[in-house]
């Protein structure tokens, strides 16, 4: 079993930026594809980016390409999204998630285990 604890969304200006943690804990960290989705209302469930904890490949989806950035520290079992020149159509609650497999999936069926959500608004 995996536990996954998002933090730092908010509210933020049209430009500005934030960063999201996720904190995992449980089975050891490194075998484990870690992802960002998110989710808007009335829409499904997106992919965002995801890293391979032990090879440190990365995939973004071209929404967030040169925005976003990726990044886990596996002595702290923890996840970053580093957001810049956000932009209201980011306004999403946004997960983490956590992948058993090598593979860097963008399906979110794909994913074993959920973190709980944290609120992203991007205001114009």
């Amino acid at each position: 079993q995996v536990q996954l604890v998002e933090s730092g969304g908010g509210l933020v200006q049209a430009g500005g930026s934030l960063r999201l943690s996720c904190a995992a804990s449980g089975r050891p960290f490194s075998i484990y594809t870690m992802g960002w989705f998110r989710q808007a209302p009335g829409k499904e469930r997106e992919f965002v980016c995801a890293i391979s904890a032990r090879t440190r490949s990365t995939s973004y989806a071209d929404s967030v390409k040169g925005r976003f950035t990726i990044s886990t520290d596996n002595a702290k079992n923890t996840v970053y999204l580093q957001m810049y020149s956000l932009k209201p159509e980011d306004t999403a609650v946004y997960y983490c998630a956590a992948d058993s497999s090598w593979a860097i999936n963008t399906q979110p069926s794909d994913y074993d285990y959920w973190g709980q959500g944290t609120q992203v608004t991007v205001s114009s």
